[in-house]
């Protein structure tokens, strides 16, 4: 499955933005979809994810109760609600498909990502 991101962009903090990723290829309700997300000089870390029909989240702790994660099997697509964003939220933004997860290892495939960038 191919997919693509995109909505990143630069914004201030309290700032909304709503990220997408379209895919292609394989049927898409097979995969569980995560957003993760990796700071300049930090490791990748898992922001959410979404289970492949019923819609069981998962959610960092650091972004429980701002972010929304959805899908729609139909039109093939994952989207990220971000509201009250914060400076520490800047970071390059990838989905990825696989099972429903936390963890990176658990997703085969992964998009280019999309920058967010928060400013004070």
């Amino acid at each position: 499955v191919q997919l693509q991101a995109s909505g990143g962009g630069l914004v201030q903090a309290g700032d909304s933005l709503r990220l997408s990723c379209a895919a292609s290829g394989r049927t898409f309700s097979d995969y569980g979809m995560g957003w993760f997300r990796r700071a300049p000089g930090k490791e990748r870390e898992f922001v959410a994810s979404i289970s492949r029909t019923v819609g069981s989240t998962y959610y960092a702790d650091s972004v429980k109760g701002r972010f929304t994660i959805s899908r729609d099997n139909a039109e093939k697509t994952v989207s990220l609600q971000m509201n009250s964003l914060k400076p520490e939220d800047t970071a390059v933004y990838y989905c990825a498909a696989g099972a429903f997860s936390r963890s990176s290892r658990q997703y085969n495939y992964w998009g280019q990502g999309t920058q967010v960038t928060v400013s004070s």
